[in-house]
């Protein structure tokens, strides 16, 4: 029994030598922990993450370019941005030095040794002391949580930065396919208008128009031709933008998107848990929640550190020769630093842990506020997007098909002029470009719910522009 408490000393100090033994960096630099956190976040898309093995990294630059070959898909692109961009390349990079840096955190510091030799007339003396900082051994448990909490929280930042550039992604193709059709309606506008200039500048050329006629048909043409070189500008722009989410330059961007954007879902997604869903499933959320954690255990030793933070254990060996007699004395002992508190007494360390804690508890409360409010207003703009869109598509567009189909039997039956139907041609195209801007608005108000809800902030929110929110007025006469 009167061994136990020398056994006790000895479990301690061999658990710690474990912890700091057993520390190693992790082999993919965290990466499958990130794909773990981003799973079912990235809009339904199974998307990969690039590699650190080179092999690996060449068969995802096959992978890219069969892609590329076909008409691209929303789901191809998110999955090429993961695989492809540079900025995540570089995050990714980050959160695995982070991870370096936690193995360098805890593991306990080499010993020092010091040898020394003296002599004088009569005798030789060699010293030899071994020292280490017995701090760094005592608090290793408490820094190896620390230091995991602290990579914790790294990762979860770094699966928010998967998220967002997921839903930049999505957000990048919808914008650049919805563009590239209205760009197409708009060269039917101007087609249309061309038609009605050159049948005007005939009508001139025999007498029957005036000068002011045919002034309103060119200037009807010259605002088509306007409109259509500004959205040709918007599909060329749009295109860049996915350009850079994916990472492509050179002749990987000469490859080709879907021609339209995906339907209307038939029904809408329910408000029911949506706040409460955001709050157990959103990642800012849970980073702040951790980080709260990680400053309330910190707080239990602050001032412990603050004060008593350089004890210093150190052994010594020293033997002393006599040049006379060859009688050699050998002297060992250990010596015990300990810094005396007179002036620090750790209240400046204990007052900034717990102003710590309490900044990470407000921002807690402000995350989770925030939360709240952002998918709340995230469903609401996804709710009133589908319901224009869905107006555009089974309404509007329906009713200027109308309108331009029964002009061309008034037409037909010379009860209407060429320019009412040439005008009403215009309105019908239009009508397919706001249909078009309301559906893409639509699904740019889904990602961003989506990401309100399980992701991260989605800051704007984007799924009413003002391109869509502002419509055309009909050209006639």
């Amino acid at each position: 029994m009167k061994h136990r408490p020398h056994f006790s000393r000895l479990s301690v100090l061999a658990t710690a030598l474990v912890l700091a033994g057993c520390a190693s960096v992790s082999p993919d630099g965290l990466r499958s922990d990130v794909a773990a956190l981003t799973q079912g976040r990235t809009g339904g898309t199974t998307a990969a993450l690039p590699a650190t093995d080179p092999t690996a990294r060449a068969a995802a630059q096959q992978s890219i370019e069969g892609w590329l070959a076909q008409p691209l898909t929303q789901d191809a692109a998110v999955r090429i941005a993961l695989l492809n961009n540079p900025g995540l390349q570089a995050r990714l990079a980050a959160l695995g030095l982070a991870d370096a840096e936690r193995v360098q955190a805890i593991t306990l510091p080499n010993p020092h040794l010091t040898l020394g030799r003296f002599t004088n007339s009569q005798e030789r003396e060699i010293e030899r002391t071994l020292a280490f900082g017995l701090m760094d051994l005592i608090t290793l448990p408490w820094r190896t949580q620390r230091q995991a909490e602290r990579l914790q929280i790294a990762t979860l930042q770094t699966a928010q930065d998967v998220v967002l550039l997921a839903a930049d992604t999505r957000r990048a193709w919808l914008r650049a396919v919805a563009a590239e059709q209205v760009a197409a309606t708009q060269g039917r506008m101007v087609e249309a208008a061309e038609a009605g200039a050159e049948l005007a500048r005939r009508m001139v050329q025999v007498g029957n128009w005036s000068r002011l006629q045919q002034a309103r048909e060119q200037a009807t043409l010259l605002e088509a031709t306007r409109q259509h070189a500004r959205a040709r500008l918007a599909a060329a722009t749009a295109r860049e933008e996915l350009h850079r989410r994916m990472g492509l330059w050179g002749v990987q961007t000469q490859y080709q998107l879907a021609a339209q954007l995906p339907p209307l879902p038939a029904s809408a997604l329910p408000a029911d848990g949506i706040e409460a869903t955001a709050l157990r499933e959103r990642l800012d959320v849970q980073a702040a929640r951790r980080h709260l954690d990680t400053q309330a255990v910190r707080q239990g030793w602050s001032r412990a550190g603050a004060v008593f933070g350089d004890i210093g254990l150190a052994y010594s060996r020293n033997t002393a020769t006599e040049r006379d007699t060859g009688h050699t004395d050998v002297k060992r002992g250990w010596e015990l630093e300990l810094p005396l508190p007179l002036f620090d007494w750790g209240d400046a360390a204990r007052t900034r842990a717990q102003a710590e804690v309490e900044q990470s508890s407000a921002q807690l409360q402000d995350t989770a506020v925030r939360a709240r409010s952002e998918v709340r207003a995230a469903w609401l703009t996804y709710r009133t997007a589908l319901d224009l869109a869905r107006q555009q598509h089974s309404e509007v567009v329906p009713l200027r098909q109308f309108i331009a189909g029964e002009t061309t039997l008034r037409y037909n039956g010379m009860l209407a002029s060429v320019w009412d139907l040439l005008a009403e041609a215009r309105n019908s195209t239009q009508a397919v470009a706001n249909a078009i801007e309301a559906q893409r608005d639509f699904w740019l108000a889904e990602t961003d719910l989506q990401l309100a809800l399980t992701g991260t902030s989605p800051g704007a929110l984007q799924g009413l522009t003002s391109g869509a929110a502002a419509s055309t007025t009909p050209q006639g006469h």
